[in-house]
């Protein structure tokens, strides 16, 4: 439900003239040539911290991909930002981007690794132009190598990657996650190689280049499933909504909706039999041991689940954190944003949209204590800022004016 405006959380993302120059990247120049979501993600990060974000799209871009520009994949993910719409392709177009970039810190892009040397904007083309330059890409599989001229996106690195294999339940076939995995987490990444190269620049004084990938993303994130393998040549299979490797912790009925429930570890196992009020589970000896209980996963899920679905999810909610034993709803989206810890942590962040007005997005998870982020700058109508970003590389109103005779300027 929607945050009262008597909630103190709900100041978090209130707009102010000058919120940006009071974060910590304020001060920062990036350009953002990202498509999609995968660079984009990386882009709100440093958005969000105060980065003055100048997003470079071609002209006729219009809504371009995720949808429409007014939807809500958009507005959520290209927040914060100024607008430029300038034709790399034209010779006109494309010197004046070189003029850009000499006056930018960070370039992000997640073109595939040809499209950015055919445009002649990689970062081998700028690095003696501006050294001080942090040049980031994400591609589907990396910047060199058999696949590196491949177009990728997330659920072809689901596959790739191994994660399908190991999604869903035993015996059903691949099943892709629900969301996005792999743009949501290079992304991710990406903004933290960023920080790593600023951090670096600050002892150097030189730039660099920062690059991930989608199928780079999604085996990282494989995580111990992959060290299973590579420690010891066990490869992972489905396991459904129990976990992989400790039992019971998966998810069981109540008679009002799904829970999930923790209770693998030798303690914890021994709290829950006995506060589930059936002690003799501890007797049993297949289910003695972690292996056993593994072993024996199918009987021993069934004998709780006849339990669990005698009492309402909140009863055994309150009943396991009495114990100490982690347990939880399994909530719809709806669910989510209405639950009060969510609200408390602001997840919600509201603004202002110049077309569907008082609206909310995901907040910035990241909590830095005594620096507040948020909503400052709605995002920006196609060339929304062309003349005043290109004065501010320095060139004239008539530079500009001949920029647009030329068809290099786009623009709404």
């Amino acid at each position: 439900m929607p945050e009262s405006p008597a909630d103190p959380m709900r100041l978090r993302g209130a707009p102010a003239p000058d919120a940006a120059s009071r974060l910590p990247l304020a001060g920062l120049r990036v350009l953002d040539l990202t498509l999609a979501r995968a660079g984009p993600t990386c882009v709100r990060h440093l958005a969000d911290w105060g980065a003055d974000i100048i997003r470079v799209e071609p002209p006729g871009q219009g809504d371009g991909l995720g949808g429409a520009r007014d939807g809500f994949d958009q507005v959520n993910l290209h927040r914060n930002k100024r607008g430029l719409s300038l034709d790399l392709k034209n010779p006109a177009g494309h010197a004046a981007f070189l003029r850009l970039a000499r006056t930018a810190d960070i370039l992000v892009e997640n073109m595939r690794m040809q499209v950015k040397h055919r445009l002649k904007i990689a970062y081998d083309d700028l690095k003696a132009l501006n050294p001080r330059l942090i040049y980031a890409s994400i591609s589907g599989f990396g910047q060199t190598g058999p696949y590196s001229t491949r177009g990728g996106v997330d659920q072809i690195a689901q596959g790739m990657g191994g994660l399908m294999t190991i999604t869903g339940e035993p015996g059903r076939g691949p099943m892709r996650v629900g969301i996005p995995i792999n743009d949501l987490t290079a992304g991710n990444l990406l903004a933290m190689g960023i920080m790593m190269k600023l951090y670096d620049r600050e002892r150097t004084g030189q730039g660099g280049y920062v690059h991930t990938s989608l199928l780079e993303a999604e085996v990282f994130m494989l995580d111990f499933q992959a060290t299973r393998w590579l420690m010891d040549g066990e490869s992972p299979g489905q396991a459904g909504n129990d976990h992989p490797v400790n039992i019971p912790m998966g998810v069981f009925p109540t008679t009002d909706k799904p829970i999930n429930i923790a209770a693998s570890s030798p303690k914890l196992w021994d709290i829950f039999a006995k506060a589930v009020g059936h002690p003799e589970w501890l007797e049993v000896e297949e289910w003695k041991t972690a292996k056993g209980r593994g072993a024996d996963r199918k009987r021993l899920n069934e004998v709780i689940a006849e339990v669990t679905r005698t009492r309402p999810s909140e009863y055994w909610v309150t009943l396991m954190e009495e114990a100490g034993i982690p347990c939880g709803p399994v909530n719809t989206i709806k669910e989510v944003f209405e639950d009060p810890q969510v609200q408390h942590l602001g997840m919600a962040m509201p603004m202002r949209h110049r077309v569907r007005g008082d609206i909310r997005v995901v907040a910035q998870p990241v909590n830095l204590e005594g620096v507040e982020t948020g909503f400052y700058r709605d995002m920006p109508r196609l060339g929304e800022h062309n003349a005043e970003i290109l004065a501010e590389a320095g060139l004239t109103a008539e530079e500009i004016a001949d920029l647009k005779a030329k068809g290099a300027l786009g623009g709404e």
